[in-house]
Parts: C-alpha cells; structure tokens; sequence
C-alpha cells in the first residue's frame, strides 16, 4: 500500500470520525474512489444513500429501528404468508366454504398467493444469474437469516415457493411493459443483457440449493427484492433492479467489520429503496416519454455529445443508430452491465457522491462514446452497434476522468 493511498483513508478516517459529518467534504473525497478498507467504502455508500443521518450520534437508536421494522417485514410478508400457504386447505371445510385455488375474489389469499409467484418467480430468474463472472453470489452468506431458517418454524419460505410452484416460466417472465417470455425475445436480451454478461458461465450444479440452515446470497439478494415488490405494488419488481441491488448488497455484505455484514441484508434493502425512490421513473414505462422519464434522459446524451463533438454526433445519426439501442441499458442500469463488478462499484462510488448524480451519468455516457470514436467514426452500422451493445474500454478512471471533463466545460 503505497503512501499516498494510506493518507488517503487516513483522509476519509477523519471525516468519518467527526460528530456530525460534513456531507459536502465527503463527496468529494469519494467522488475520486472510496477505499475499500476497514468497511470505508459501505459506510459512505449508506451515507452517501441518505439512509445514515450526518449526526452519529443518532445511528444505533436509527439503526435499530430500521432493522426491526426491516424483520417485520420478513414476518408479514413472508413468514405469515408462509405459514397461512400451509393451512390453507388443511380441511375440506376450509377449501369448500372459505377459500381456495380457483376463487376468482381479488380478495382471495389464494390470488395474492399466485400473483406474488408470478413476481417470485422472475426475481429468480435473475438473482440466480447475478453476475455469473464471480462465485460470490452461489455461495452461502455467513450470516443467513435465523427469523426464516429458524427449524422450528414450518412454513413456506420464497425457497419452497419456487421449488414447489407449478407456474410454467414462459406465462411469469416480466419486462418493463408486462409479461413476456424473456428468453423468446433476442432483442429484449440485447436491451436488458451485455452480451458479454449474458453467457452462462456456471454449469447448472453451481445453482444447486445449500443444504437447511444456510442460505446463499442470490437467495438474500431475492428476498430484498419480493419484499420490495410487495412494499411497492405499483412498480413491483421489474426486470433489471437485480442489477442494481447486487453491487449494494456485495459491498455490504463484504464489510470486513461483522457488526454491519451482519445486517448486510436490512442495510441493503433500505439503500436500495432509497436508490429507487430516484430511479425508479426509469423503470415506468408510462412516464418514457415525460421529462423525468428514460426516453428524456437518452436523448440528453446524444444532446451532450452534439455539444462536444458534433462530427461523431452526426456520424451516429446518418448510420440510424438511436440512442434507445444501447444508452436504454447503461441508464436505467446504471452500467452496471457494462463493467465487471469492481469496475461498476468504482463508478457508483462517483455517481453516488456527486450532488446530481443521474445527471453526472449523462457526461459518462457521452465519455464513453467520444473515448472510442475513431472506431466510431470508421466503423459501418453492424461494427459499431457491436462496439455500443458490448462495450471495449475497463478502464473506468479514464472514463470518469473524461466525464468530469465534459462537466466542468463550459
């Protein structure tokens, strides 16, 4: 570790250790990279995320509160569910005259049941190929949640939903304008999916289930995101918010200190539903076309690189290539598809500490057509969509660098 990178976290250190932290002197520092040690980097994320007040002296009084309504949660929308799944229907008189499968009530607690499969089982889809360049998802987490493992409950948990549902796939898989069957749909991959992200690099044994009592982290990783479903019925659980959760979760679930990784899964919900409450008109199809919809923030990009570099612009636009075919993923997913993880971490580290940070992805984007284009400006339609859909340059601090440029221009 060299000495200017020590001083650097002696650097952050010290704005942490204040009282009540300086919110602007800590944006800048980690807007230029959070250092991943002593849990540095998931302690300004969850500051960073307006989930941690500035005063410390209010954290574990917040703390607490927010894990207890977080396993409340855990009570009301799984484990009660889950036990109501196993008495419903334990007698005739219970199937005949009170409810069952075939109720048409949207009162019924068999509809609420098969419609939240219907969510459950395309959160599976995802979380189970959440990043398969890297094993951390498969494996088991250290600390599994003992309120839903416990063995003397017995009831339904999402693990024995989806081994037991009999919803064929096809009739559940849902995209950002309803139900489609996602894995028929080519173009649908190439707009959610990098096409270097969407080999299947495991064999179909890594995804095996871990024996009871231990949990892997694509399965927290899934009930983070029912619970959220259920907590948000008018958005629910759209395809893609596995990409946005799971750097969040990795970074706190890998805090080397245990009395945070161990409430990696509270923490991580929280943040996230934060996170959502600034990006989610993203992921509403009704709002595409509005100012603050995704179709607005698309056309931004190629009005900035206008701006910057007009003869690149028109290149793109005498080929037709729109910027729906490949900024629709970088945006909504905040290229969290582009990079490998360490990459999209360092990344969020800038988009998160910057004061308008979804404004800030605007002019990385637009850095990250003017860095690649001489391959732009000399390729046909065919090379350079390959170029935009799978994009060549890891470099993330060139690029930032370059963002940061085209933002401070005038």
């Amino acid at each position: 570790m060299s000495t200017s990178y020590r001083n650097r976290i002696q650097e952050f250190k010290a704005v942490l250790s204040e009282q009540n932290i300086h919110l602007q002197s800590l944006r800048q520092l980690c807007f230029s990279g959070i250092p991943c040690e002593s849990g540095i980097r998931a302690l300004c994320w969850k500051i960073l995320l307006n989930y941690l007040p500035l005063d410390q002296t209010l954290w574990d009084s917040f703390l607490t509160k927010q894990r207890d309504v977080y396993a409340q949660f855990l009570r009301e929308m799984i484990i009660q569910p889950g036990i109501a799944k196993a008495n419903l229907g334990a007698s005739r008189e219970d199937v005949t005259l009170e409810d069952h499968p075939l109720n048409p009530n949207p009162d019924s607690r068999w509809n609420t049941y098969f419609k939240d499969n219907e969510v459950l089982l395309q959160i599976d889809k995802d979380v189970r190929r959440l990043y398969p360049d890297m094993a951390f998802f498969q494996r088991p987490t250290d600390f599994p949640c003992q309120l839903i493992l416990d063995p003397q409950n017995e009831y339904e948990t999402l693990r024995r939903r989806v081994e037991q549902t009999t919803l064929k796939a096809q009739t559940v898989n849902r995209n950002r304008s309803g139900v489609t069957n996602y894995w028929d749909k080519p173009a649908q991959v190439s707009q959610v999916s990098s096409p270097g992200k969407a080999l299947n690099l495991y064999p179909s044994n890594e995804y095996e289930v871990l024996p009871n009592g231990c949990e892997a982290h694509w399965e927290v990783v899934e009930r983070i995101l029912f619970i959220y479903a259920k907590l948000n019925p008018g958005i629910a659980y759209v395809q893609g918010m596995n990409e946005i959760v799971g750097p969040i979760y990795f970074t706190f679930a890998s805090d080397p200190n245990s009395q945070w990784k161990e409430h990696a899964e509270a923490d991580t919900f929280f943040c996230f539903t934060n996170l959502m409450s600034e990006n989610r008109d993203n992921f509403i199809k009704s709002l595409d076309d509005s100012q603050c919809g995704i179709t607005f923030k698309m056309e931004s990009v190629y009005s900035k690189l206008k701006e910057k570099d007009t003869e690149l612009y028109m290149k793109l636009q005498e080929q037709n290539i729109k910027p729906q075919y490949f900024t629709f993923r970088w945006l909504t997913l905040l290229l969290s598809q582009e990079f490998l993880l360490p990459d999209v971490i360092r990344i969020w580290d800038s988009l998160f500490s910057d004061q308008d940070r979804f404004e800030f992805l605007i002019p990385v984007c637009c850095a990250m057509l003017i860095l690649i284009r001489d391959q732009l400006l000399s390729g046909d339609f065919t090379v350079n969509m390959r170029l935009l859909q799978d994009y060549p340059i890891s470099d993330v601090h060139t690029i930032l660098a370059k963002a940061k440029e085209l933002q401070d221009a005038l």
